[in-house]
């Protein structure tokens, strides 16, 4: 018994008779094993090193002469693995059919359109301009001389300004010292869509703020040692009245519009997306800035007040708007009335002339006349096409959609590519719902709607390939008789799309 415990002890050293061997190599075998171990492991990221200083370094081409191509930078030049054989490249087929350019036949545009400008739903003043793009030529033509364009007036600002300043123009909003040392002045410099706080990423066109704003020139005052601060603003950058004298009185306070200043968050609403608006949207602007510095650990003494900024004026911070383009997109897909008039209000700036609606006017004029539009014996009141008393010839508005869609000015394209698309866009988004579903995604259009007016301007392509140029306004549409009227113009724009126009 004990020999078989023994022998199945855990211990065989201890077994009677027989002698422990000494291991005397396993010490050295250890060592061994180790530096073997972390030889190669040193190895490795010795070799990974000098890789990724090879890449950022470039020195395989610098010292070795080799020129690989990047599989990140040049994928196409990459060569297969050995074995591999892809096939040959195509190129990719076209979306659409390539189409020639053909004349209009004037026959076939009025054939299309005739009998539903007869409907009497219209009113007793409809007036039709349809051009052909591809050189101008008017295919047909009918109603009055002038008409009340409302809300189509926003492509005569929209060109306007981006011929004055560019698609890549931005407005930007800054804070400079003031007067005296404790004093800071928040600068307005028109940016029409300026925010009260950051906005979601996805939001087009980007928005610039006022706590991004805040949180920059609490930063700068933190560096200057100051903490404490009286806070003016400067809206100098406008003059003349805030409301046209040529709107209807009721526009302001039945919140149709906001005071046009170059100062502003959410374009004088009380809160983003609000429906009603604030009485002075500076004033509002200011104290939004105020309680947003606050936050940054900023007092600020007393109530904002309006000053000018001084010359010469150090800059504490500053926020950008997004590219004029995109503004211009933004304005004429929702029909953004405070929007147009802050931007006409840069055209007159652009022109030397002042930041008013009379300047506005005179300066829209000049830039048109430069690029061969005529509105001699027209009336320009606003930028925004809220008057009652604009007066404009269906063919200059024809005529500015030909040359923001010519070849010649490319830095104009905006104010096409950014209208309307029917059934699907901006203020055409639930219309078009009757009519030859032609018109259906092929038609662009800036709307124009007062009471009493209704109207669209565009471009649309027919099923010949025929780009057109149109403008549908009837200005004496009975209140009863609004839907079914805007309805008819929708009918006819995709009367147009439906039509094989092509002579």
């Amino acid at each position: 018994m004990a020999e078989r415990d023994l022998r199945h002890s855990d211990r065989p050293s201890e077994v009677p008779g027989k002698r422990r061997a000494r291991r005397t190599d396993r010490r050295p075998r250890n060592r061994q094993g180790r530096w073997l171990r972390r030889s190669t492991a040193a190895l490795v990221v010795l070799l990974l090193a000098l890789g990724g200083v090879s890449h950022q370094l470039q020195l395989g081409p610098r010292w070795l002469g080799w020129d690989y191509p990047s599989p990140q930078d040049e994928p196409a030049e990459v060569s297969p693995p050995p074995g591999l054989t892809l096939p040959e490249q195509s190129a990719a087929p076209a979306v659409a059919a390539a189409v020639e350019d053909r004349s209009a036949d004037p026959t076939e545009v009025r054939r299309a359109v005739s009998a539903l400008l007869r409907d009497p739903k219209l009113g007793g003043s409809v007036a039709v301009a349809v051009h052909q793009l591809s050189d101008g030529s008017s295919v047909f033509r009918t109603g009055p001389d002038l008409v009340t364009p409302a809300s189509t007036m926003k492509l005569l600002t929209t060109v306007s300004v981006l011929a004055a300043l560019g698609p890549e123009h931005r407005f930007g909003t800054t804070v400079v010292t003031g007067a005296s040392p404790r004093d800071i002045v928040l600068v307005g410099g028109g940016d029409p869509l300026l925010a009260s706080g950051p906005v979601d990423d996805d939001t087009y066109p980007p928005r610039a703020d006022i706590r991004t704003l805040a949180r920059a020139t609490a930063a700068r005052l933190d560096d200057l040692g100051r903490t404490t601060v009286r806070l003016g603003y400067d809206t100098s950058l406008f003059t003349g009245p805030e409301v046209s004298p040529d709107w209807r009185a009721s526009y302001v306070p039945d919140d149709v519009v906001s005071p046009i200043s170059p100062l502003w968050v959410d374009e004088g609403r009380t809160a983003p997306g609000a429906s009603d608006r604030v009485p002075d949207p500076a004033a509002a602007a200011a104290e939004t800035f105020r309680v947003a510095l606050r936050k940054q650990g900023i007092t600020v003494k007393g109530t904002p007040r309006p000053v000018t900024a001084p010359e010469g004026a150090m800059r504490l911070g500053a926020v950008q708007s997004a590219p004029l383009a995109q503004i211009v997109q933004w304005v004429l897909e929702v029909s953004d009335n405070e929007g147009a008039e802050v931007l006409a209000r840069h055209v007159s700036l652009a022109e030397g002339l002042p930041a008013s609606f009379d300047g506005a006017s005179d300066a829209m004029r000049r830039v048109l006349a430069d690029l061969g539009i005529d509105t001699t014996g027209e009336r320009l009141l606003d930028g925004s096409g809220l008057s009652r008393r604009n007066r404009l010839d269906p063919e200059t508005l024809v005529a500015v959609l030909e040359v923001a869609a010519s070849g010649e000015h490319p830095e104009l394209r905006s104010a096409v590519a950014g209208l309307p698309v029917a059934g699907f866009t901006g203020s055409l988004a639930s219309r078009f719902g009757t009519g030859d579903p032609a018109g259906l995604g092929a038609v662009r259009a800036k709307t124009g709607t007062l009471t009493g007016v209704h109207g669209l301007a565009g471009v649309v392509t027919d099923r010949d390939g025929t780009e057109l140029a149109f403008v549908a306004v009837a200005d004496r549409v009975k209140v009863a008789n609004t839907l079914d009227a805007r309805a008819t113009l929708d009918e006819v724009a995709a009367a147009l799309a439906g039509c094989r126009c092509g002579g």
